[in-house]
């Protein structure tokens, strides 16, 4: 099986390809998005994961908590059951580590979800645990493609946390931060400082997560 990573950022990407899998990031635009997932099967990908950070839904969960879904909702209610074999033996082969996941199903976002009362709304909408902007395209497309998809994602921010301003600001097209955009959202906002390094700080025990799960995707 030849697993392909759909992430959002460069820095997910990158983890992804350092577990031995094919990745590549899309900057959160559902276009670009798509148009990766297209070029992945085309290169002969015969699984996909969706994988990267993720904003919790569910007040449980934490930062750096791992998540791996039983399924993907939309926006419509459409849902996507993740291949269960797969499913059943990336969970056992994380538990042999001692790496703690949390199931449930997660929510393909069209957009960031910023703010607690939008969280609170879509984890009751929805009942799932936490929001991305890939999984929904990734599922959508490997069942069209007759292809297995899972979802292996490390909550960034939590249920209870409003982002700031700069933490909104779109990714460039191959999937890294505007550091020109952000550093002006600074200046012209900079009570906002405190926030952003927060986001920062969780982001990076997220990524450090993914790290530690990733190789079981691979086999290792």
């Amino acid at each position: 099986m030849r697993v392909a990573a759909v992430t959002g950022l460069a820095a997910e990407a990158r983890i992804a390809r350092r577990a031995g899998l094919a990745a590549a990031a899309s900057g959160g635009d559902a276009a670009r998005t798509r148009a990766v997932i297209a070029q992945l099967i085309a290169d002969g990908a015969t699984a996909l994961v969706s994988f990267g950070i993720c904003g919790g839904l569910d007040p449980a969960l934490r930062p750096g908590c791992l998540l791996l879904p039983e399924a993907v909702r939309d926006a419509a209610g459409t849902r996507w059951a993740a291949d269960r074999a797969w499913h059943a033996r990336i969970a056992a082969a994380l538990a042999a580590r001692g790496i703690a996941v949390r199931h449930g199903d997660m929510l393909g976002a069209d957009a960031i979800v910023a703010s607690p009362e939008r969280k609170a709304v879509l984890r009751r909408e929805s009942g799932a645990v936490a929001a991305d902007l890939e999984s929904h395209h990734v599922a959508r497309a490997a069942i069209d493609s007759g292809l297995p998809f899972l979802v292996l994602r490390a909550v960034a921010d939590p249920a209870e946390r409003a982002l700031p301003p700069a933490a909104l600001i779109e990714l460039d097209a191959s999937g890294h931060p505007a550091l020109a955009a952000v550093l002006l959202s600074l200046a012209r906002h900079p009570a906002q400082l405190p926030s952003l390094l927060r986001v920062a700080s969780d982001t990076r025990r997220a990524l450090r997560a993914l790290d530690r799960g990733a190789v079981t995707l691979a086999g290792r």
